[in-house]
């Protein structure tokens, strides 16, 4: 794990462009962290409470300001299972409330059942899924040391709870997993419409560094979420020719020309589900 600094006061660590393993303790995803006058505001907690404790140690080599709040983007596991680590050390943590559905399904539970098999022994039976201490549905201010730090709803997008973290002072704004560089974006469940619209509000912002939630830190915010919205552009208009036309789905895939896209890192991983979710979802869509 390496710390980046990419302004006066913003810092981040970037995952691995891989799927989650014992091998990388779960660490593909990225974290950014602000070091305020008055203590260290973190954005996502990782993906095991090992790498949590890793990242705590970087900010350590930085500052020994306390850490005082954690602000969590999205709660995908990639995100969320070190959130016990900054806990423990007295750390406010601030999520959006429509990540309450997923904290407490069926979904959630067995996703941390089959990492404390998969990801052993980073994620183990001590981890455990934490509650936010404050849930946010609207706009906040959050003000540590002085330094503002803009709390935007953007969701649903990626997920439900999708939350912007926008530090004008830095003009440096931490994206969550509405952006991905360097690999294909995680489709899953997400609202792929919103997601496009999202990314249009993100450009609004008067950011000159964006943080992504995969992948490196971007300097030139319009070009660095075009790959993110043209490939959700791309998906949704292949997918929803063939949702119109009630063409059978691996029909429509192995017709979909997927060429500008598959040279990109976890695209065998990740695509054909990305397209089916998509699928499935144009389906609804039309109804």
């Amino acid at each position: 794990m390496r710390t980046e600094k990419v302004s006066a006061l913003a810092w981040y660590v970037q995952g691995t462009s891989a799927l989650g393993s014992s091998a990388n303790q779960n660490f593909i995803s990225n974290a950014g962290f602000v070091v305020t006058p008055a203590g260290v505001v973190v954005i996502d907690a990782l993906g095991s409470p090992a790498l949590a404790t890793r990242l705590v140690a970087q900010i350590r080599k930085l500052t020994p300001l306390p850490i005082t709040h954690v602000i969590v983007t999205h709660y995908h596991a990639d995100h969320i299972y070190g959130l016990q680590t900054f806990k423990a050390l007295g750390a406010r943590i601030l999520a959006h409330p429509a990540a309450k559905d997923y904290i407490n399904s069926d979904t959630a539970r067995m996703r941390l059942e089959n990492s404390r098999k998969d990801m052993a022994p980073w994620v183990n039976d001590d981890t455990h899924l934490v509650q936010a201490d404050e849930w946010l549905d609207v706009e906040k201010n959050l003000t540590v040391g002085g330094v503002v730090f803009k709390i935007k709803p953007i969701g649903p997008a990626h997920t439900p709870e999708d939350l912007l973290v926008y530090v004008p002072q830095e003009k440096v704004l931490f994206a969550g997993d509405l952006v991905f560089r360097n690999r294909i974006p995680y489709v899953g469940q997400a609202d792929s419409r919103h997601w496009i619209a999202a990314l249009d509000q993100l450009l609004t912002l008067d950011a000159q560094i964006i943080v992504p939630g995969h992948g490196p830190y971007s300097q030139q915010a319009r070009q660095d979420v075009q790959l993110t919205r043209d490939y959700l552009i791309y998906l949704r208009a292949a997918m929803a020719r063939a949702a119109n036309e009630l063409e059978p789905f691996e029909e429509a895939y192995a017709a979909t020309d997927w060429s500008p896209f598959e040279h990109l890192p976890l695209f065998k991983a990740a695509n054909r589900m990305n397209a089916y979710n998509t699928y499935l979802l144009l389906e609804q869509e039309g109804r």
